[in-house]
């Protein structure tokens, strides 16, 4: 198995894609409550926890390798949770399939310029210092267009912290480049400070997909 994954929980799936440099386990106090009325597929991306670390690193190589999972376990229709570069997944995977239902993206970004400056060029030091690849990758992608993003037919929230390290103007930007969907800033929150061990998105989850 190149790609990992687990399935825990029973009832409607709901795909669950960690961010850059983390694995599925950040989500296990979410899935604690949502595995009681749903079942959750935690996906380990590329290069990260315990799929292979080899092959192209790339967004649209992630989204072939989720696609591939739900095609494997031959799933018919599905809901999405992606946070950070999972939320870039989420979104180049419902542009391209008809499959999703709801799309829940937090603190994601279509172009490396939807990063605030500072964290950009806090992030080009830290690859001149560790030359880790998965930091390269948020430097050299993701590039979703506007027509990509147009093509996203499932039900979508998109949500980003009020001090999140994507610019605000950024996420607004896709949230209006998607039809009809919901957006949602979160007072006081950081980029992953309710997202990683957190049940926070709980509710909002819950009251979204329902």
């Amino acid at each position: 198995m190149e790609i990992y994954y687990e399935v825990v929980g029973q009832g409607y799936p709901i795909v669950c894609l960690h961010g850059n440099g983390e694995d599925h386990h950040i989500f296990d106090q979410l899935v604690t409550i949502l595995s009681q009325d749903y079942q959750l597929i935690l996906i380990d991306s590329r290069y990260h926890g315990q799929s292979i670390h080899q092959g192209e690193l790339s967004y649209h190589q992630m989204m072939k390798d989720v696609m591939n999972v739900i095609q494997e376990l031959n799933i018919q229709e599905y809901d999405v949770i992606g946070f950070s570069d999972g939320g870039i997944v989420g979104l180049l995977v419902a542009s391209q399939s008809d499959l999703i239902n709801d799309l829940i993206i937090s603190g994601a970004n279509i172009e490396p310029r939807g990063l605030k400056d500072y964290v950009y060029y806090l992030m080009k030091a830290a690859y001149i210092i560790k030359k880790d690849p998965k930091i390269k990758l948020m430097l050299d992608q993701p590039h979703i267009n506007h027509y990509t993003l147009q093509k996203i037919k499932a039900r979508t929230l998109v949500l980003a912290g009020s001090k999140d390290m994507i610019k605000e103007s950024h996420t607004i930007e896709i949230a209006h480049n998607i039809s009809g969907s919901k957006l949602l800033i979160l007072p006081k929150e950081d980029h992953s400070s309710y997202v990683i061990n957190s049940t926070k998105l709980a509710p909002i989850i819950l009251s979204f997909v329902k």
